[in-house]
């Protein structure tokens, strides 16, 4: 079984020989270990990619909206995930964005849950039927986490979810009312043996 290290360092090689600058192809390389720890196929994906990268045309973007349409090749899927990555702090005011037509959805997930991280956030992402919620960068969770990718997503949305408790306040006073059964009262010993006790101030 390879590393996680090697998974890293050699998906930013291949993507450097493939074109990449060493800076995205160093973001790739991160993603890709990303995506095998979580159990996904990253380096088939990536595989995938670069095969067809050769034959085919993908477009890239430069400034994301709320409604983004393909002119007429689907997106780059590395390309997009950067320009999400680095406009991430903006995008998450729109709390969902489209695309249409993104070319190994899967690759773009890694660049999602990094943004999920950076902006404290969870963010849910449908790519056609196919739903995933990243949790700040710590797992992926999936309604289909056995589904092979297909190569194009037709309708891609993201929603940015505000941060809610899972739980009323009635049941959060009631927990912490039993909470309260563990702390103790200050007494005379327990100041004489507290940190700093006993020391004597001279100055």
């Amino acid at each position: 079984m390879k590393s996680l290290s090697e998974i890293e360092t050699t998906s930013k090689r291949a993507s450097r020989a493939a074109g990449f600058s060493w800076g995205i192809a160093e973001e790739i390389g991160k993603n890709i270990r990303l995506l095998e720890l979580f159990g996904l196929e990253g380096i088939k994906s990536l595989n995938k990619y670069y095969i067809s990268r050769n034959q085919e045309k993908f477009e890239s973007i430069s400034l994301i909206t709320e409604n983004n349409n393909s002119k007429k090749y689907p997106y780059c899927p590395i390309l997009l995930g950067i320009s999400i990555l680095d406009q991430i702090k903006n995008l998450e005011k729109f709390k969902m964005i489209k695309f249409d037509k993104i070319s190994f959805p899967l690759l773009i997930l890694p660049f999602l849950s990094r943004s999920s991280e950076i902006i404290g956030k969870r963010i849910r992402v449908k790519f056609d039927q196919a739903e995933y919620q990243l949790n700040f960068n710590i797992n992926i969770l999936s309604n289909k986490p056995n589904q092979i990718f297909l190569k194009f997503a037709n309708n891609v949305e993201i929603f940015f979810l505000e941060n809610t408790d899972n739980f009323s306040e009635v049941e959060w006073k009631s927990l912490y009312k039993l909470s309260e059964e563990t702390f103790v009262e200050e007494s005379d010993s327990l100041k004489n043996s507290a940190a700093g006790a006993g020391l004597t101030d001279n100055d």
